[in-house]
């Protein structure tokens, strides 16, 4: 679809295996993720009508999903009704340049900015900085891992793979608190180093978790009220939207609110839901001057139109990082992706081309529980494998090499024997290419001295083949 300006490529192999090597991360992610899915578990057993929910839910974004584009027009319509202002970005840089035309149009110089994984996708940071913008995260978890200099780990706690020790020394190195702080005390301090940012900001920058057509209505769930300051203090506030977050009908928000908190948090609902719908009008005593809402598409009305348009239904909860043992094991920066997990699997390669995440399609186990605990029920397990299979497609002619020399005898009995003796001197394995890869992660069977199944079967049977 997409394949540049992803802000973080890699491979997947060697992140996993240095996430392996790392046992105090691996605490850390199972840690969190087993009190969220546990969480998760207890509201939904709670909740009589949870599984009929999902089903609901997931009608509800296929509407939505079926008429992407249309639905973003409708919502831009209203934005602008209510006094907004619309910006329609294809890719990244159309936002980077929308974002410092605003910024420069005001003079700003600074911002604080909510949790927005829209926001990662496009590099959104490093775009502002570079324009000369001074940037600070403001969710806690962003936060901490924007003072480390680190990218997200997971989609609902970016910190996930941090402990409190090690929080603890972020802090006292980079805000100057005494060592050894318990929890609340580093909230505390977190929260005095923001409040003076929140004040001095010029831009408020957000992204939302659903966008109603039918009011022009911005819908931001938060546990924090970070959304609320950043949305309410600074003068401008600059909403980062992608296209698949639009919904048709405000009465559509409780039962998604429902799905989502759930999911996400174990939480009935959350601490903070904020629905912004226009700029602050004649009379109104908070809100900013100035509202724009950056619409992003970046390769989403492509998949709306092909086979994985169910993809664009994911609500961002995070339920299959928590669930899945391969993110578990490894945490979310072994995917080099602004989208890590079961979801990012996918994501991914749609939005930035198969070729910049290679590896990707086999991060997964095919054991079915992302789809288990994903609130709108989208079969990730099926996109894992059609996605595997386009990735081979490549490796197809390999493949038909292999299988003509398995129905040759003469080459078959030539290949079984080059294999007996490489597996006898591990030294002739290749040390890069696909057999160097296939063998990393597996401990090859030494022949032993018996002959193989051949001669032996000739010397049973007399010499017969």
């Amino acid at each position: 679809m997409n394949p540049k300006n992803c802000s973080r490529r890699g491979s997947f192999r060697s992140g996993a295996f240095d996430a392996l090597a790392d046992e105090r991360l691996g605490a850390a992610v199972r840690k969190t993720a087993d009190l969220l899915r546990d969480k998760r578990a207890a509201v939904a057993d709670a909740f009589p009508g949870f599984e009929a929910l999902r089903d609901w839910g997931r009608a509800r974004k296929s509407e939505g999903s079926g008429r992407l584009e249309e639905g973003a027009r409708e919502f831009a319509n209203r934005v602008e009704a209510a006094g907004g202002r619309v910006h329609f970005a294809r890719d990244a840089s159309d936002v980077a340049e929308v974002l410092t035309r605003i910024a420069g149009d005001r003079g700003a110089c600074t911002a604080v900015k909510a949790k927005s994984m829209t926001a990662e996708e496009v590099g959104l940071n490093e775009a502002l900085e570079a324009a000369g913008i001074e940037v600070t995260e403001t969710d806690l978890g962003e936060f901490i891992i924007q003072l480390a200099g680190e990218k997200p780990s997971h989609i609902m706690a970016p910190a996930i793979h941090r402990d409190r020790g090690q929080v603890g020394e972020l802090f006292h190195r980079a805000l100057g608190t005494e060592p050894g702080l318990d929890v609340e005390a580093l909230v505390a301090a977190a929260r005095a180093a923001l409040r003076t940012r929140f004040l001095a900001a010029d831009l408020g920058i957000t992204g939302a978790n659903f966008a109603v057509a039918e009011t022009g209505t911005l819908v931001l769930v938060t546990n924090e009220g970070n959304g609320r300051m950043a949305t309410t203090l600074p003068p401008v506030h600059v909403a980062l939207v992608g296209i698949d977050k639009v919904i048709p009908r405000l009465s559509d928000v409780p039962g998604l609110l429902a799905l989502l908190t759930r999911s996400a948090s174990g939480q009935p609902i959350s601490t903070y839901v904020t629905l912004v719908t226009g700029p602050r009008r004649p009379g109104e005593e908070e809100g900013p001057e100035e509202l724009h809402v950056v619409l992003l598409d970046n390769g989403r009305s492509a998949i709306a139109r092909g086979p994985f348009r169910e993809m664009l239904h994911c609500l961002h909860c995070g339920a299959c990082l928590n669930h899945c043992p391969v993110y578990r094991a490894v945490g979310g920066h072994a995917y080099a992706s602004p989208y890590p997990g079961p979801m990012g699997d996918v994501l991914s390669p749609l939005l930035w081309g198969i070729e910049a995440f290679p590896d990707l399609p086999d991060a997964c186990t095919l054991c079915g529980r992302c789809q288990e605990a994903c609130p709108v029920r989208i079969p990730l397990p099926m996109f894992h494998r059609e996605l595997r299979r386009l990735a081979a497609r490549p490796k197809r002619r390999v493949t038909r090499l292999l299988a003509a020399a398995a129905a040759s005898p003469v080459l078959y009995r030539l290949g079984v024997g080059l294999l007996r003796r490489a597996l006898r001197r591990p030294a002739w394995i290749p040390r890069r290419g696909l057999i160097a890869a296939w063998c990393s992660c597996r401990e090859l069977p030494r022949p032993g001295a018996e002959p193989t199944f051949r001669a032996w079967w000739t010397e049973r049977k007399g010499g017969r083949r």
